[in-house]
C-alpha cells in the first residue's frame, strides 16, 4: 500500500449522474477532494464535486486537467467511451480499465466474457444481419432480443415470440448488432456486488434479491430472501469468478438469473457501483461507494458486513404527478416519520416518468420488521409491492 492515494488527495469521476453523486460524498467523507468531468451543468454528481470540469467525455483538453490534477479516475457509467479510460489510464491509476468497460458494454463480448469466466448464462445468438434471423436455432424462441450496445433499464429490449416477431423486432430497433437470449422461466433475481483491489484482494457485499417493475428495478431486499444459501454461495464465486478474470480493480456488480429448476445463470453485469447496492449506505460497515473510492486510490478494502436488515425502494420521477398528471411533492414527512427510513434524492431538477429521482432504504432489527416498514412506505407513495410479502 505504499503507493496508496491518501485522503487530501484528489479523484476524478467521468460522468455526472447519481452513482457519481454517491461515489463523491463517499470519497469526500474520506477526506478525498473530487473533480467531476460532464457536459450537464446542473449534474447531480457535479453540483456535489469539489470541481466540476463541464465539458465533453472526449475532450482532450478537459481530459489533460483531469490527469494533471487527479491522482486516480473512476467512472459511474458504462457508456463513457473505453478509449477515453485507455487515454488516461497512460498517465494515472484507471478503475475500472477501459478494457474492463468495453465488455461490459457489449452484450455479445459481455457474454463471451462469462464463459471465459466459467460462469454459465442464458442460451443466446448473436445476430448481425437479417440472413442471420434465418439461422436461430428454434430453441431460442421464445426470446428476448436485446440491441448490443446502449440498452439499459429494459431499454432496447423486445420479447419475441416468434420468427416473425423476431424480424419486425430487429427492424423495430433499427437492424443494429443484437443477442438473442432464450426466455426461460425465471425463479428469482439476484446481484452480487465485488470490489477488487489493485493488489488482487476482493470482498463481496451480501447477494441481493431483486424485483424489477417495467424493466426497472424496483425493491432489493437483503439478505436475499427464499434463496437456497448454495445458490447465494455459487453466485458469490461467480461473480468474483467474473472480477478475477478481467484482471479487475474497482467495483463489479453482476445480475444472476435463479431458474425454476434451480440452475443459476449469469445475467449481466455494471463495471460501477449498481441500483441494488444503494442499500449498502445505510445497512452496511463498508458502503459500494467507498469500496469504489478505496480500490481506485489503493487503499485496503475493509471486510463490509451487513448490520441491518434492509429494504431499498427506487423512487421514480412518476412519484411527483397525480392521477391527473399534475406535478406535487410526493409526502416526505410522512414517509420520514416512520422508524429505519432514510431518503436519498439525488438533486435532479426535473422529475420525469421513470426517471431514477432518488432512493429509500428501511433498516430494522430484523428482516420481516424492515419489510413490515416498507409496505407502510409503499402504501404513502404509491409504490409497487413487488417483493415485500417476505417470500
Amino acid at each position: 500500500m505504499s503507493d496508496a492515494l491518501l485522503p487530501g488527495a484528489w479523484l476524478g469521476m467521468l460522468g455526472g449522474g447519481q452513482l457519481g453523486r454517491m461515489a463523491v460524498h463517499a470519497a469526500q467523507s474520506l477526506g478525498y477532494r473530487v473533480a467531476v468531468l460532464e457536459p450537464d451543468p446542473a449534474s447531480p454528481a457535479g453540483a456535489a464535486a469539489d470541481w466540476h470540469l463541464q465539458a465533453a467525455y472526449t475532450d482532450p483538453q478537459a481530459l489533460a486537467e483531469l490527469a494533471k490534477a487527479c491522482g486516480a479516475v473512476s467512472t459511474e457509467f458504462e457508456n463513457v467511451p473505453a478509449q477515453v479510460l485507455d487515454t488516461l489510464a497512460a498517465s494515472l491509476p484507471v478503475a475500472p480499465a477501459g478494457a474492463a468497460v468495453a465488455v461490459c458494454q457489449d452484450r455479445a463480448l459481455e457474454k463471451a466474457h462469462f464463459a471465459k469466466s466459467g460462469v454459465p448464462c442464458a442460451p443466446h445468438a448473436v445476430l448481425c444481419t437479417p440472413a442471420d434471423l434465418d439461422a436461430v436455432p428454434d430453441a431460442l424462441l421464445p426470446g428476448i432480443l436485446k440491441t448490443a450496445t446502449m440498452g439499459y433499464d429494459g431499454k432496447g429490449q423486445r420479447r419475441v415470440r416468434s420468427r416473425e416477431e423476431l424480424r419486425a423486432a430487429f427492424a423495430e430497433l433499427g437492424g443494429v448488432r443484437c443477442v438473442l437470449e432464450a426466455l426461460l422461466p425465471l425463479a428469482a433475481e439476484l446481484s452480487v456486488i465485488v470490489a477488487r483491489g489493485r493488489d488482487g484482494a476482493m470482498v463481496t457485499l451480501p447477494a441481493q434479491r431483486n424485483w424489477h417493475v417495467g424493466g426497472i428495478l424496483a425493491t432489493t431486499v437483503v439478505p436475499a430472501t427464499g434463496i437456497d444459501p448454495a445458490l447465494i454461495a455459487q453466485a458469490e464465486a461467480s461473480a468474483r469468478a467474473i472480477a478475477d478474470a478481467f484482471g479487475y480493480v474497482g467495483v463489479l456488480c453482476t445480475e444472476f438469473f435463479v431458474l425454476a429448476d434451480g440452475r443459476l445463470l449469469a445475467n449481466e453485469m455494471a463495471p460501477r457501483p449498481h441500483n441494488s447496492g444503494h442499500h449498502s449506505i445505510n445497512a452496511c460497515t463498508v458502503s459500494q461507494f467507498e469500496l469504489q473510492v478505496r480500490a481506485m486510490a489503493g487503499l485496503p478494502l475493509g471486510t463490509p458486513r451487513l448490520h441491518s436488515p434492509a429494504v431499498m425502494l427506487n423512487l421514480l420521477g412518476d412519484l411527483w404527478f397525480d392521477a391527473q398528471g399534475a406535478q406535487r411533492e410526493p409526502d416526505w414527512p410522512g414517509v420520514l416519520a416512520l422508524p429505519g427510513v432514510h431518503l436519498h434524492l439525488y438533486g435532479k431538477t426535473e422529475p420525469r416518468r421513470a426517471r431514477k429521482m432518488g432512493h429509500l432504504t428501511v433498516t430494522a432489527g430484523s428482516q420481516p420488521e424492515a419489510l413490515a416498514v416498507a409496505r407502510q412506505v409503499a402504501a404513502r407513495l404509491g409504490l409497487p409491492t413487488d417483493g415485500l410479502d417476505g417470500a
